[in-house]
């Protein structure tokens, strides 16, 4: 504990003879270059969950030694359905939505439909058997979202949810 007090004294020490002096400061705009401050990247928007408003759907997650799938691996369904991931083998699994997929327009609402989402477009981790996670598809627009277990990636775990 000495040897840490010592350690944290002697740190600020330097940083404080590092400060610099007590030289004026000039501004002459002809001196130095204008750097343009970076921005950050432009907010999703806002939006509220939708609720399930339709039919519940369910897809199993599965590894075994058949491979790591989905099942079924296609899914059409409805504007409003619901979709119910469970955790049956091989996980940890977890489900992701592939961002270039998803349209400009319905990312902030499938984003709000995603309940504990620890990140963009994904479900947290499920770990044990008949642990299920369920994404409401209300408002979101028609087209084909490409879907994937990101610890099996590699192996090929991804699905088509296609809304009409």
């Amino acid at each position: 504990m000495r040897f840490n007090g010592i350690a944290l004294f002697a740190s600020a020490a330097l940083l404080a003879a590092c400060g610099g002096g007590s030289e004026t400061k000039t501004t002459d705009s002809a001196a130095a270059p204008a750097v343009e401050t970076p921005t950050a990247a432009p907010a999703m928007g806002t939006a509220t969950a939708a609720p399930v408003t339709g039919t519940v759907h369910t897809v199993n997650m599965v590894g075994d030694d058949k491979g790591y799938r989905f099942d079924p691996v296609s899914l059409t369904v409805k504007a409003g359905d619901g979709v119910n991931f469970v955790m049956v083998s091989g996980g940890p699994h977890n489900i992701a939505f592939d961002a270039a997929t998803v349209p400009e327009d319905q990312k902030a609402q499938l984003q709000a439909n995603m309940p504990n989402s620890p990140g963009e477009f994904s479900s947290p981790m499920m770990m044990n058997a008949n642990e299920a996670w369920q994404v409401s598809l209300g408002n979101i627009k028609p087209g084909t979202y490409t879907l994937i277990c990101t610890p099996h990636l590699a192996m090929g775990m991804k699905m088509d949810l296609i809304v009409q």
